[in-house]
């Protein structure tokens, strides 16, 4: 293809332009922000928050970006092995999975900035600092974009334009207006509440880089759990989260109480740290889900990704892994040497899985809270106590924790955790453990 635009420099943006330049001779990537600029963007508010990459998106990263894991660690990440990571389930220590895949842990800004570097540093990938206003249509194929920089029109034109413009995307807007449907959403209100604070790292390399406690909905429905990485610049990153009432610490005060008095001892011992700088906090309200995948009529030379399609509760890290992912999902489309004159319902599908299983992961977590009021997929009861049994066997069963990790990770699907063996695999564990 000639030209591919991007809309959006979110990460999932920027890996939709890496599979891009692969095929394209050209790949635009039109953002309000200057993408050339390092640092926290404006355009990702989550961004001082505490993000986990999953091991399932630490390696696509590295297939997609040879060299991508030492250079990670050159700019201050953290590689955190299974022997350095510990994970508290409502206070009890889970078991360690010794053959599991290794985790990175660094701050937003410099996980994302890598990936920018990387793809920017392509030769046939160039930004546009402007604010994207509408699509360009030609009968049923999209041949371009709208932009808008400093009051100035602008339109450039394009064989394939991809949205990555996050969870506020317009797309469904402009579709509207060229006169094609809109696609359903789905949404299911969850009302979680951040606070993360940095605190200084004595230790240039901790035994443990990762430190998570998590709580079951019925054990303490409105507190989600808590978190500490080690990231650059020898610090520490910790995080609280709760869901509807239940606000963790605006001040340093409170933070550093609730750290001590709520959490395993790991998390007094940070308290005891120097806290660097202010409480930073944020709000996620909801989950969505838009479904283009269901579209009976759909522009060709158009495709949606990342948060554009469905964006998740971030307790469960999964953005990042399903945005790569994603890219994944592009790269086998383009593979496949399609007619960009057709709609592109091949990827569609094939990202309609990636987004089914993790929407299904999250989902059906958030269902147990007591201030989320459905809607229950058919089979909820079942599947819910079949999930209850899986999560309480990682706790003692190396077996169940090896294949769970698969599955939240996105390395496997949630399907592989309904089979009979793993469920009494499960029940046995559990038996074991009572």
């Amino acid at each position: 293809m000639r030209k591919a635009v991007v809309l959006g420099g979110s990460v999932a943006g920027m890996l939709a332009a890496r599979v891009l330049a692969d095929h394209a001779e050209s790949v635009v990537v039109i953002d309000r922000d200057d993408l050339r600029v390092s640092g926290h963007r404006p355009g990702v508010p989550q961004g001082t928050q505490l993000h986990a990459l999953l091991s399932g998106g630490f390696l696509l990263l590295t297939q997609l970006f040879p060299g991508f894991r030492e250079q990670a660690v050159a700019q201050g990440a953290i590689v955190a092995p299974p022997a350095a990571r510990r994970h508290y389930l409502d206070g009890r220590l889970k078991v360690i999975v010794p053959d599991d895949a290794d985790s990175l842990t660094s701050s937003r800004p410099l996980l994302e900035g890598l990936i920018r570097q990387q793809v920017l540093r392509l030769p046939n990938v160039k930004t546009v600092a402007a604010r994207a206003t509408g699509l360009v249509f030609d009968g049923t194929v999209t041949a371009g974009v709208r932009y808008d920089v400093g009051g100035a029109a602008g339109v450039e034109d394009a064989d394939l334009v991809v949205d990555a413009m996050g969870r506020s995307s317009r797309l469904s807007d402009w579709l509207e207006q060229g006169g094609w449907e809109r696609p359903a959403m789905r949404r299911m209100t969850v009302h979680l509440n951040y606070a993360t604070a940095l605190f200084r790292r004595r230790a240039a390399d901790p035994e443990h880089a990762v430190v998570m406690a998590l709580k079951s909905p019925h054990t303490s429905p409105e507190l989600a759990g808590a978190a500490f990485f080690a990231v650059e610049d020898d610090r520490w990153m910790a995080m609280m989260a709760g869901y509807a009432d239940h606000r963790p610490g605006h001040t340093a005060e409170d933070f550093v109480r609730r750290l001590r008095e709520q959490f395993p001892p790991e998390f007094g011992e940070l308290a005891g740290c120097e806290m660097l700088g202010d409480i930073r906090t944020y709000h996620h309200a909801d989950s969505r889900r838009r479904d283009f995948h269901a579209l009976k009529r759909f522009p060709a030379g158009l495709i949606p990704v990342g948060d554009a399609v469905a964006s998740f509760n971030p307790v469960y890290g999964q953005g990042i892994t399903a945005a790569a992912l994603h890219a994944v999902c592009l790269s086998t489309y383009l593979r496949s040497a399609p007619r960009l004159a057709l709609p592109a319902r091949d990827f569609l599908d094939l990202q309609r899985v990636v987004v089914d299983a993790a929407w299904s992961l999250s989902t059906s977590a958030d269902l147990s809270l007591p201030h989320v009021d459905g809607p229950y997929p058919r089979g909820h009861r079942l599947s819910s106590w079949i999930s209850r049994q899986v999560v309480a066997a990682t706790v003692t069963d190396v077996t169940t924790a090896r294949r769970f990790n698969d599955v939240v990770s996105l390395r496997a699907h949630p399907s592989s955790l309904a089979r009979p063996r793993v469920i009494l695999d499960a029940l046995r564990a559990n038996r074991r453990g009572h």
